[in-house]
């Protein structure tokens, strides 16, 4: 027969003292959990599941760290519109209007062809008030309107910017803008095409086009058409008679 060996403790087999015994064991364990359980909490910020004799299920709230507020930039004021600087700037109408017009357009955009004949419309209806001045906003998504506006630039260099802004608008509505359709046009205009040519080739006039963009940017432009009358902007390809409204107010100051 094999026998397991029986073994006894310190205290023998005395009934109480083990009960004693393993009351404090499990006292012991279950304080050092619950204070481990706390210390977790106040490192992470949760919440303590802890036993309440009256419902069985309470929580208790253990304060979560305070956590600095995300610092949030405020939205960066829009600066004046640049004023008008007749030595590089492409303006028509006169010189001492008492309303002056400064348009942030991108040849390419469709609404901008139909802000351009709004725009012819001011220009008829108040030819001794009005001054138009055309500054370039071309979008990135627009294939054709960077070299469209530095070809108008180009075009500018031998004191036909409007005869090419014009010719330029009316391949947007034909659907023919190019570089080619530029250059043949130059040599229509009278250009010298070949320095028409170079300038365009070069991208001589892109730093021009590129710093009426970001002026534009800064004075709060952030599409196309987009118009400030003496300052204030008027947004989008707006109805005619919303135009005519806002100059005439302006003329009556």
């Amino acid at each position: 027969m094999f026998e397991q060996q029986g073994t006894k403790g310190a205290f023998g087999d005395n009934p109480k003292v083990m009960f004693f015994l393993g009351l404090f064991v499990g006292i012991s364990s279950i304080t050092t959990l619950v204070l481990a359980l706390i210390l977790g909490a106040l490192l992470t910020g949760k919440t303590l599941p802890l036993l309440n004799p009256g419902s069985g299920n309470a929580q208790v709230a253990v304060a979560a760290q305070p956590t600095a507020d995300p610092i949030i930039p405020d939205e960066i004021p829009a600066l004046p519109v640049k004023e008008v600087d007749a030595s590089v700037d492409n303006i028509k109408g006169a010189t001492n209007a008492k309303v002056t017009l400064i348009e942030y357009s991108d040849f390419e955009c469709p609404f901008c062809a139909r802000h351009n004949t709004s725009m012819d419309q001011v220009m008829l209806d108040f030819p001794n008030d009005v001054r138009l001045v055309y500054r370039h906003f071309p979008l990135s998504f627009h294939a054709e309107a960077q070299k469209a506006a530095e070809a108008s630039e180009c075009a500018a260099k031998q004191g036909k910017f409007w005869e090419m802004h014009d010719k330029i608008f009316a391949a947007n509505e034909s659907g023919t803008m190019s570089e080619d359709e530029w250059k043949k046009a130059a040599r229509a205009m009278g250009m010298d095409g070949s320095k028409f040519d170079n300038c365009l080739d070069s991208g001589e006039t892109a730093a021009k086009v590129m710093q009426d963009l970001q002026e534009g940017s800064a004075a709060g432009v952030g599409g196309t058409p987009a118009t400030f009358i003496n300052g204030q902007l008027v947004e989008g390809a707006v109805p005619y008679e919303t135009l005519k409204a806002i100059i005439e107010s302006e003329i009556n100051l």
